[in-house]
């Protein structure tokens, strides 16, 4: 039977991430309710600081945004220390942590590495070079990737393997970023590198602009060609996960990937809507990666080839 905290985080999946929703579902129950649980801890998060409602729309919340991320810290500390608060709506999100992270020895330095992605966002923090755009992206998707990999039972310790979900982590936000570069600039944040972007010619004030479609198109084309080295980094740590886990994770990074290419073979045309999979497109990244599942260990066997170039998270 499912508790309330369990059915209040799965409705929170199904609003927030219909792709998600649906790779969860080929977890066992056990795996499946705690990567529930993440999960809303880290919507929750994510819409709070974005002042959003499951990444939709625009939502009013209390205080300045500096002012919510210091909430947003004090109630995460707070469930890490198992002392989720009163109960209200607002704390079912942490309650949902605190379980989660209890249940699989979670060190608390993964959440707070998310924490910290958001204090990037609120203080507005330039991005510079691509290494500032990888730390970005470790810090909001490649934490969750290593969290995600402990839920699915993978050692804390385990770096060889946590690095490799580090790395689809990376790979997820690089191809949210091409995807979304457009509309992110229209809520006045700029995630591409300001050397890639005076490389293609353009500015940080008018790349976004429909008269630099081309030229923006090359640099989201570069951004997803690294997505893919790190998606192909990933699946050296299938192996190392539970069948029914490594198969959502194929499919996870299948249907993200697939985004991603979407993108650049789009090109400029890509950047005047939001690109997205359809359904039967899903279930076929669903179908078509259950072979995979069997076969991982032999496509990619530990330990894998070096990830010499690839940002790797500090220790």
């Amino acid at each position: 039977m499912t508790d309330a905290l369990v059915a209040a985080s799965r409705a929170s999946i199904e609003k927030g991430s219909k792709s998600f929703a649906l790779a969860s579902r080929l977890f066992d129950p056990v795996l499946r309710d705690r990567a529930t649980l993440l999960y809303a801890w880290c919507r929750y998060a994510d819409d709070v600081i974005d002042g959003q409602d499951a990444g939709f729309g625009r939502v009013e919340y209390a205080g300045t945004p500096a002012e919510r991320l210091a909430e947003l810290e004090r109630g995460t500390r707070a469930a890490l220390a198992s002392d989720s608060g009163g109960g209200g709506a607002a704390d079912l999100p942490f309650a949902a942590l605190a379980r989660v992270a209890a249940e699989t020895e979670m060190p608390e330095r993964y959440p707070l590495d998310l924490i910290e992605g958001f204090r990037i966002d609120v203080e507005e923090r330039a991005f510079i070079t691509f290494d500032d755009t990888l730390t970005y992206c470790y810090h909001v998707a490649g934490c969750v990737g290593v969290m995600m990999a402990i839920v699915m039972g993978v050692a804390p310790g385990d770096r060889a393997t946590l690095e490799r979900a580090c790395d689809l982590g990376m790979a997820f936000q690089l191809n949210n970023i091409a995807r979304d570069v457009v509309e992110d600039a229209a809520n006045g944040r700029c995630y591409l590198p300001a050397i890639w972007l005076a490389e293609a010619g353009l500015t940080r004030a008018t790349y976004a602009s429909p008269a630099c479609r081309a030229a923006l198109a090359t640099v989201v084309k570069r951004l997803v060609d690294e997505a893919e080295r790190y998606e192909a980094s990933s699946l050296f740590g299938t192996p190392a996960l539970p069948r029914r886990a490594a198969w959502a994770v194929l499919a996870a990074a299948d249907i993200y990937g697939g985004i991603g290419r979407k993108v650049r073979a789009e090109g400029a045309a890509a950047l005047d809507h939001r690109v997205t999979t359809s359904s039967a497109e899903k279930l076929w990244a669903v179908a078509r990666t259950l072979p995979l599942s069997f076969s991982r260990a032999r496509r990619w066997p530990a330990p894998g080839p070096s990830r010499a170039g690839l940002w790797t998270m500090p220790l």
